[in-house]
């Protein structure tokens, strides 16, 4: 039997982990966001030097996995709160609740996420995060989170009650890699393992899950890259995602990578995507410089 991709590619994350390392990052690693009765933990990216005043945006990780698998430190995520923290960012990598045969997850998954977001606040001052510009990425299962951590604000009924109520779920900017976007649709076969029903039994779960059903104009900006060899996820669902966002209002804009497959981080061999993540990020995340400067 076959491996799926992202077990192979955390199987390879132990070894592929040294050639991002870099000695102005700094990692936290199992940080207990959810609570300590919960096992799922967060790694934190955090600049190795923080000068008296500084504050950095911040961007919640997302990995993917089918929302079955995958882990916070397999390689992608690594890149990313790599390249994130040296481009002036604090990255937070979670792991989050994953279904299993009987055992749905559907909304606590996105709730878990939330969170992410709450504890980021929360921890602010500590972290010298910029608690008015915190944003979103993840790839597959994890870009359809992201998208959702973006569309899906407090009218949809989605945001958790607890931890930290207090505190804010809404982000500033989201990247989705080559996520499913439309669950009416995709996958072909007639259910998920996060959803307690048949899409056949329980539509408004799978609309619920769409983030087209929750898009209008006052959702923060949102990118979607997605590669022309994606075997997994196909293209047009990205495609589909972007016209919608676009007739809601939202500021979205696809960027699609020839011969990408479909799991690939911001440096992979077909083209840098660092200039493009990054440039974006710093668009909606950075308003202006000195937010990223020491004050007086």
């Amino acid at each position: 039997m076959k491996a799926p991709f992202w077990l192979i590619l955390a199987l390879l994350g132990s070894a592929l982990a040294l050639s991002f390392a870099d000695d102005n990052v700094r990692i936290e690693k199992n940080v207990p966001y959810l609570g300590p009765d919960r096992q799922e933990k967060g790694d934190l990216y955090l600049p190795a030097n923080v000068k008296p005043g500084q504050r950095f945006p911040a961007v919640v990780i997302i990995h993917g996995g089918g929302w079955v698998g995958g882990k916070k430190n397999a390689p992608r995520e690594i890149n990313i709160g790599t390249n994130l923290v040296l481009s002036g960012y604090v990255g937070f990598s979670i792991d989050y609740v994953l279904a299993k045969t009987n055992s749905p997850t559907w909304p606590q998954n996105l709730y878990d996420c939330k969170t992410a977001v709450r504890w980021l606040r929360k921890n602010a001052g500590r972290l010298h995060i910029d608690p008015d510009h915190i944003g979103a990425i993840g790839g597959s299962a994890g870009g359809h989170l992201a998208t959702m951590l973006a569309v899906a604000g407090p009218d949809a009924g989605l945001d958790p009650k607890e931890p930290y109520g207090e505190y804010s779920c809404q982000i500033q900017a989201a990247v989705d890699l080559y996520g499913p976007a439309d669950l009416m649709t995709w996958p072909p076969r007639d259910s998920t393992p996060m959803m307690p029903a048949k899409r056949s039994e329980r539509p408004d779960l799978y609309k619920q899950a769409t983030p087209a059903t929750h898009a209008d104009k006052n959702d923060p900006p949102i990118l979607i890259l997605h590669g022309t060899n994606d075997k997994t996820v196909p293209l047009e669902q990205s495609e589909k995602l972007a016209a919608a966002l676009k007739k809601a209002g939202v500021v979205t804009e696809l960027v699609i990578v020839e011969d990408g497959p479909h799991s690939f981080h911001l440096q992979p061999k077909q083209r840098d995507l660092r200039p493009l993540v990054i440039g974006f990020f710093d668009k909606y995340l950075k308003p202006t410089t000195a937010q990223t400067k020491a004050t007086p």
